[in-house]
C-alpha cells in the first residue's frame, strides 16, 4: 500500500474502494487541516498519518493507491480551538469518519476521549492534548458487493400492513431453539423459526430498533448497565457489530433477502435528531471534531452552548446543507445496499426544525419526499421533541405516518373504565380523522398501537399502576408518571383467578382495538404471549431478561392462546377490506339502503344522540362499517364495545339480517357462529364482532335498451 495520496475525488463522501485503491472524503467547513490516520488490524497501532491533499467545496479528499477493503482507519482535524465561536478542533483527538461503513472496535472509556480537561475549572474552555486512539473505534473501508439475486421488495400496501416493533437482540436471545452464537443477532431474526412466527402472527414488516452503530453511554457503564435500547448513535451508515454472529454486514443481507422472500418487510429505527457526544460537555468522538459549528445547532447568542431539543444534549444542524446531505445519503444506502423498507424516524419534530420551529415545509422534509429513492420507502415519524412546541401530531407532511399516542392512551383509558371516553375514542376508531385527514392523507397515516418499547408492554399496562424502574439506576425517577392503566386489585404479579381473569380480557380487548381500527396496527415484539418487563416502563438500560422476550411465555397454554388469537384477529383484519379503509369515512355514505359508510350506536342500537355523546356516564358503544363490493353485495361490520363491569346486551341496529359473530374477545377459542335474533350479549371488559351482508340487488329480466335479451 502507498503511503503518498492522491488529490483523489470529493465525491463520494466517505472511503470508497474501487479494486485499485481507496478514495477518501470528508466536509469540513472550518478546519485548516485534516489528516488520514491509518492503522494495524488489530487497531491498537497507528500505522500512518497523511494530510488530505485536496480541499474542494469544504470536502477535504484523497486517494491511497493500492488499499483495500478491510483497512482500518480515522481522521484527525486541525483548526482553531474556540468554543465560544463554536470550534472544537483538537487533533489530539482521532475522529470516526461519518460516513464510515462499518466500525471495528468500541468506544473504551477515559478522559482523553474529551477534547478539554474534563476537571479544569475552566471547563470545556480548557483543551486536552492526550491522544484518544487507543479508546476509539476506527472505521473499516468495506466492499459493498453482494448478490441479491431475485430479491424483491414485498411493496405490501399501506392499507394492508400490519407491525411487529422488535429489537434485534432481546427478541432472540432467550430462543433456545437457535443456535447459541447467533441469538440476538440478524442470522437469529431472519431464521425458519422466526419467520414461522411471524406468518402465524399475521405481520407484514418488523421494525427494529436502532441498529446503527452506537455508543455504550459512559454513566451507565460505571453503574453496571448498558445502552440496550441504542437511541445513542456514532456511526449512520455502519450496523451495531453486536448484532451481526459472524461479524460480516452481509449477514443483515441475507437477513433482509429471507424476510422479503417470506413477504415481510423491513422497517429501521432511525436517530438523525442528536449523536452520541451529548452536550458541549460530551466527548469529540467524531462530528463535534470534525466541525462543531457545522453539525450541531447551538444557542444563537452563544455558539459555546447546543440547543437541546432533544433532551440528550445536542441537536443535529439540518439546516446545514452537508449535514442535511449526509442524512439523505445514509437513508438511501440502507435502501440501496441493505434493501430496507421504511424508516420510523425518532424525535421525528427535531427533524423539521427550522430557525423559526417546526416547519412541515422544512429542508428536511422537501428532500425527503422528492428523493427518487426514498419516495419511495415507507416514512414514520415520531411526532414529539421537548423543544418549543415538540408535539406535532397530525402535522407531518403527505408520505408519512405517525406513531399516535393518542390512540395508545385512549384505549388504555376506555378499558380500564374511565368515564368520558367516548367521543375520543370514537375518534380513533375511525382512523383519528381529526388529526389526519388534510392534505389528502389517508388513515394509515395513524400507526395505532396500545405497547411499545417506550412505556409499559402490554401485559404490565393490565398489572401495573406505578413504574417499578429502580433497576435504572434512576431511584425510579425516569419513564412516564402517568400511563393510563390498572392493576385490577393487584400490583404486579398475582395468583388471584378472578383479577387474572380481568387482565386478559382487558388485555384480548385492548388488541382487537389495534386490529380492527382504522390507521396501521403496531404490535410490540412478544405482547402476543404475554411479555413482561416487571413493571419497568423505562428500559432502556436493561440489555438482560428485563428486557429480552422470554420465550418460555409462548409455549405455555396461555401464551399459545393469546398468540393464536393474535393471528386470529390480523386475519379478520386481512379478510375483511372495510376493516383496513383505504379512505376516511364520514358518515356521508350509502352503501346500502340506510346502512351509512360509518355510524356509532348504543346498546339499544340507536344512533348515538349529541346528549349521549357528551354523557360521560356513558361507556359502551358499537362502530358500524359498511361498503359495497364489486359484485353489488354490501358486507356490514359492526363492532361492539363493553368496557364496564358487567355483562351488556347490545342489540344490533337495522336492517335484521343474518349475523355471523367472528370474534368475541371473552371466549377467544369460540369458532365463528350465526347469530339468532337481534341480541348480543357482550361480556364484561369485551369486545365482539359481527357481521352481516346485505345481498346484491337481484339483476332486473327482460331486455336491454338496445332489444337484446339480458
Amino acid at each position: 500500500m502507498s503511503q503518498t495520496l492522491e488529490p483523489g475525488s470529493p465525491y463520494p463522501l466517505g472511503a470508497t474502494w474501487d479494486g485499485l485503491g481507496v478514495n477518501f472524503a470528508v466536509f469540513s467547513a472550518n478546519a485548516d487541516q485534516i489528516d488520514l490516520c491509518l492503522f494495524d488490524p488489530s487497531g491498537r497501532r497507528e500505522i500512518g498519518r497523511l494530510p488530505l491533499p485536496e480541499k474542494t467545496d469544504e470536502v477535504f479528499h484523497g486517494y491511497l493507491p493500492e488499499a483495500r477493503a478491510g483497512l482500518l482507519y480515522g481522521f484527525r482535524a486541525h483548526g482553531v480551538y474556540e468554543p465560544q465561536h463554536g470550534h472544537r478542533f483538537n487533533p489530539n483527538k482521532l475522529l470516526l469518519d461519518p460516513y464510515a461503513k462499518q466500525v471495528a472496535g468500541e468506544v473504551r472509556w477515559s478522559d482523553a476521549l474529551y477534547g478539554y480537561r474534563l476537571h479544569s475549572p475552566r471547563g470545556d474552555l480548557s483543551y486536552d492534548r492526550r491522544d484518544s486512539a487507543p479508546g476509539m473505534p476506527k472505521g473499516v473501508v468495506v466492499d459493498d458487493a453482494f448478490n441479491w439475486g431475485d430479491d424483491r421488495p414485498p411493496n405490501t400496501p399501506w392499507q394492508e400492513t400490519v407491525i411487529y416493533e422488535a429489537h434485534v437482540r432481546g427478541l432472540t436471545m432467550q430462543r433456545e431453539d437457535l443456535r447459541p452464537h447467533e441469538r440476538g443477532t440478524f442470522a437469529a431474526l431472519a431464521s425458519p423459526p422466526m419467520i414461522e412466527h411471524y406468518k402465524r402472527l399475521g405481520i407484514t414488516a418488523v421494525e427494529l430498533l436502532p441498529i446503527h452503530a452506537f455508543v455504550q453511554d459512559r454513566r451507565l457503564i460505571e453503574l453496571g448497565l448498558r445502552n440496550y435500547w441504542g437511541y445513542n448513535t456514532l456511526a449512520f451508515f455502519a450496523p451495531e457489530q453486536r448484532y451481526l454472529s459472524d461479524g460480516s454486514l452481509n449477514e443483515i443481507k441475507v437477513a433482509v433477502r429471507r424476510l422479503h422472500a417470506a413477504g415481510i418487510e423491513v422497517f429501521l429505527d432511525v436517530v438523525y435528531n442528536h449523536t452520541a457526544e451529548g452536550s458541549e460537555e460530551g466527548p469529540t468522538l467524531s462530528f463535534r471534531g470534525l466541525d462543531n459549528a457545522s453539525y450541531y445547532r447551538h444557542v444563537r447568542d452563544n455558539w459555546r452552548l447546543c440547543v437541546n431539543d432533544t433532551g440528550t444534549g445536542n441537536t443535529v444542524n439540518l439546516s446545514h446543507p452537508r449535514v442535511l446531505q449526509m442524512v439523505m445519503d445514509s437513508l438511501r444506502y440502507w435502501v440501496e445496499a441493505y434493501h430496507i423498507d421504511g424508516f420510523r424516524f425518532d424525535l421525528g419534530v427535531t427533524l423539521g426544525r427550522e430557525e423559526h420551529g417546526f416547519d412541515p415545509g422544512s429542508g428536511f422534509f422537501d428532500a425527503i419526499r422528492q428523493d427518487p429513492v426514498l419516495q419511495r420507502v415507507k416514512l414514520i415519524a415520531e411526532p414529539w421533541d421537548i423543544g418549543p412546541g415538540g408535539y406535532q401530531l397530525g402535522h407531518f407532511p403527505p408520505g408519512f405516518a405517525e406513531w399516535n399516542d393518542k390512540y395508545r392512551d385512549s384505549m388504555r383509558r376506555l378499558w380500564r373504565g374511565d368515564p368520558g371516553q367516548r367521543p375520543e375514542v370514537a375518534a380513533r376508531l375511525a382512523g383519528s380523522s381529526d388529526l389526519f385527514d388534510r392534505r389528502s392523507r389517508k388513515p394509515w397515516a395513524s400507526v395505532n398501537f396500545v405497547a411499545s418499547h417506550d412505556g409499559y408492554t402490554l401485559a404490565d399496562a393490565v398489572a401495573y399502576v406505578e413504574k417499578h424502574n429502580h433497576a435504572n439506576g434512576e431511584d425510579n425517577r425516569d419513564g412516564h408518571g402517568e400511563n393510563y392503566t390498572s392493576n385490577w386489585g393487584v400490583e404486579g404479579p398475582t395468583d388471584d383467578p378472578d383479577i387474572l381473569e380481568t387482565r386478559a380480557r382487558v388485555a384480548r380487548a385492548l388488541l382487537a382495538s389495534v386490529f380492527f381500527a382504522h390507521g396501521t396496527p403496531m404490535l410490540l415484539a412478544g405482547e402476543e404471549f404475554g411479555r413482561t418487563q416487571g413493571g419497568n416502563n423505562n428500559a432502556y438500560a436493561q440489555d438482560n431478561g428485563v428486557s429480552w422476550v422470554d420465550w418460555r411465555l409462548a409455549e405455555g397454554d396461555e401464551g399459545r392462546a393469546l398468540t393464536a388469537f393474535v393471528g386470529r384477529l390480523a386475519r379478520l383484519r386481512a379478510e375483511h377490506p372495510i376493516l383496513r379503509c383505504k379512505h376516511f369515512l364520514h358518515g356521508r355514505e350509502e352503501p346500502a339502503p340506510g346502512v351509512l359508510d360509518i355510524a356509532w350506536f348504543d346498546e339499544a342500537g340507536e344512533a348515538i344522540s349529541s346528549d349521549a355523546w357528551n354523557n360521560p356516564d356513558e361507556r359502551t358503544l358499537s362502530l358500524r362499517r359498511a361498503a359495497r363490493r364489486e359484485d353489488g353485495a354490501v358486507p356490514i361490520l359492526t363492532l361492539m364495545l363493553n368496557p364496564t363491569s358487567e355483562d351488556r346486551s347490545f342489540k344490533l341496529p337495522p336492517p335484521a339480517l343474518p349475523t355471523t359473530l367472528l370474534v368475541d374477545t371473552a371466549a377467544p377459542e369460540a369458532p365463528e357462529r350465526t347469530l339468532e335474533g337481534d341480541v348480543v350479549i357482550v361480556a364484561a371488559r369485551s369486545a365482539v364482532l359481527v357481521m352481516a351482508v346485505r345481498p346484491a340487488p337481484a339483476r332486473p329480466s327482460g331486455r336491454h335498451a338496445n332489444g337484446t335479451k339480458r
